[in-house]
């Protein structure tokens, strides 16, 4: 078993600092201002747990921004990590940073730092010039129970590198023996002695065994490209001579030789090595390209799906720029996700921040196919008003469309909506086909619409508990959000409401006796019974009588207050319904004197 390893809010950076390195910065974090009062609470997710998620791009929420240069894996206990290049200014100590989501890879938190400061001893290695002013690039890989945390140290734009590595026997903070051991240099450039004599930039590492164990770091960055050095268990670091038996298996040779951040997964008999193409860490400007070829054997040659090797120019381009998503690269792969950042055209706040993106790849023909449309969320129904009564469960539910499909994080308002609140526990947002889209919304259901864009289609239900009728009037809504844009549901308000006792037509009401006038015949007397006034014929005759306008003023009698709508006095009704009854009573026994005679 190998596990392959790649905002919270701080003071807010300008644009321009994107252009410094490889960075992950400080994002200021979204808030909502403060509720006048507690609103509804959310009790549960979706009781259905989602099916796999649909190929193509998978939305993300939460803090999922700064992060550059993603290392992702999915532990044995269902968490999702993304291990990240540290902050600049060494904010936070500068050292790898850790993402984390419990749901699936959908919703993302800060979860510190490996480190709180960079080692004493790589300061040392640069104390001739500038030291670095974070750590890059992470990998973690897990062998026979221990992780592998590679990183790197650069002066940026330099080949004055260095891989070095960490180890962990868990990733759970929690676990008692949770640490992360310094364990030193791996490799540095410049090095000599490879073959050729030729050079190699030391970051980016990323680790795969091939087929008997034994295990290689990919490793590389513009001048040469991309090179593969043999290493050994359990120390993870490289054998002797490492030099001499150290591959050139991708090289671009065209001027500045841009590419980097190899990463080798191993699957169905192909090694797939994944690079970036272009420039990275400019913003709007960054050309970041991921692109993929593939070898029969680990040390290459690695082929495009033209058949070029990448030792030579080839590479299939698999990822860049579509819609929001600028100058995707930096990648890693779990399984059939690729994760990696881009430069966020929709973040209207710092615009191009790096962020977290992840797309779930799909395989055709024994190639990784990435799903590059690009649809903004759009709301297809709800939420609705919805009535509870006090301590009741209130259920709204919304349909969104978009591409990648969109993700539902609901809010609500106790203040007439001047401000929000995002609720505590979100539910899952489920994709068309893992589980029944609300009635009246879906594509089982015919609407033309949502057939179109099934493969786009989502739902989130939300659930609120409602302790009492303080309550009554809290407003929901939804942000519908994707990697291209957000949208915003309309309001739906929560009603609270005493229930209503049903009215069971012609049924006496215990509360309110007639009056002791009421003409009532006696059995078998063969009067005839008085009828009642039509609909709006009731006298008013205030508080104390027993006409519509007394009726109307009695309090607490749900029954009353029925009656009253129709015109029709209590008292009324109950001499009808008790006539009706007494003069059945009177007819049977006429017929039975008659029988007699």
């Amino acid at each position: 078993m190998h596990h392959r390893l790649r905002r919270s809010t701080a003071t807010l950076i300008t644009a321009a600092a994107l252009a410094l390195g490889p960075v992950a910065l400080a994002a200021p974090g979204w808030a909502a201002g403060p509720a006048a009062a507690p609103a509804a609470q959310p009790v549960a997710a979706l009781a259905t747990e989602p099916a796999d998620d649909p190929v193509g791009g998978k939305t993300l929420v939460g803090e999922t921004a700064p992060i550059h240069d993603p290392a992702l894996v999915v532990d044995d206990d269902g968490t999702w990590y993304a291990f990240s290049t540290g902050r600049v200014g060494r904010e936070n100590g500068g050292t790898i940073q850790i993402a984390t989501s419990h749901d699936d890879g959908t919703t993302w938190e800060y979860a510190g730092t490996v480190w709180d400061e960079i080692p004493a001893w790589i300061d040392e290695h640069f104390a001739d010039g500038a030291l670095p002013d974070n750590l890059w690039a992470p990998e973690v890989y897990e062998h026979d129970g221990t992780y592998y945390l590679y990183y790197s140290a650069s002066r940026f734009g330099t080949d004055d590198s260095l891989t070095a590595l960490a180890t962990n026997v868990t990733l759970d903070p929690t676990d008692p023996g949770y640490e992360w051991v310094d364990q030193g240099l791996v490799v540095e450039s410049p090095v000599s002695g490879l073959p050729g004599d030729v050079r190699f930039n030391a970051i980016d590492a990323g680790i795969v065994e091939d087929e008997a164990g034994n295990p290689f770091m990919a490793i590389g960055s513009f001048w040469y490209g991309i090179f593969l050095v043999p290493l050994e268990w359990p120390s993870g670091k490289p054998v002797d001579g490492w030099q001499a038996q150290t591959v050139n298996i991708a090289d671009r040779f065209i001027p500045g030789n841009p590419v980097e951040a190899p990463y080798i997964t191993h699957r169905d008999g192909y090694y797939y090595l994944f690079v970036s193409f272009g420039a990275c860490c400019r913003g709007a400007d960054s050309t970041y390209q991921v692109a993929v070829g593939r070898s029969e054997s680990v040390t290459g040659p690695y082929l495009d799906r033209e058949g070029k090797d990448m030792y030579g120019g080839g590479g299939t381009i698999l990822l860049e720029e579509h819609g929001a998503v600028v100058g995707p690269g930096g990648q890693s792969v779990f399984g059939d996700y690729l994760a990696f950042h881009y430069y966020d055209a929709s973040n209207e706040e710092i615009p191009y921040f790096p962020t977290l993106g992840i797309q779930r790849l799909d395989w055709v023909d024994g190639w990784p196919v990435a799903d590059q449309r690009v649809e903004l969320p759009t709301v297809v129904t709800g939420p609705d008003d919805v009535t509870v009564a006090p301590g009741s469960t209130a259920t709204f539910t919304t349909t969104a469309a978009g591409i990648p499909s969109p993700v539902a994080e609901w809010e609500t308002s106790t203040d007439g909506g001047a401000t929000w609140t995002a609720v505590d526990e979100q539910p899952r947002t489920v994709p068309a086909g893992a589980a029944p889209v609300a009635a009246g919304g879906g594509p089982e259901n015919g609407d033309p619409a949502l057939v179109a864009a099934a493969d786009g289609v989502a739902t989130s239900i939300l659930e609120l508990s409602v302790a009492s009728a303080e309550q009554d009037g809290t407003l929901v809504r939804a942000r519908v959000t994707n990697a291209h844009g957000t949208s915003v549901t309309a309001t739906a308000t929560l009603v609270v409401a005493a229930p209503q006792p049903p009215v069971v037509p012609g049924e006496p009401s215990p509360e309110v006796p007639g009056p002791p006038d009421s003409p009532v015949p006696g059995p078998g007397d063969g009067a005839a019974v008085p009828p009642a006034p039509a609909t709006g014929e009731g006298t008013a005759t205030g508080p104390a009588g027993t006409g519509q306008a007394g009726v109307r003023q009695q309090a607490g009698s749900t029954r009353t207050g029925a009656l009253a709508e129709t015109g029709t006095s209590l008292s009324q009704a109950v001499a009808g319904a008790l006539g009706l009854g007494l003069l059945g009573a009177a007819a049977v026994v006429l017929a039975r004197r008659r029988d007699r005679a």
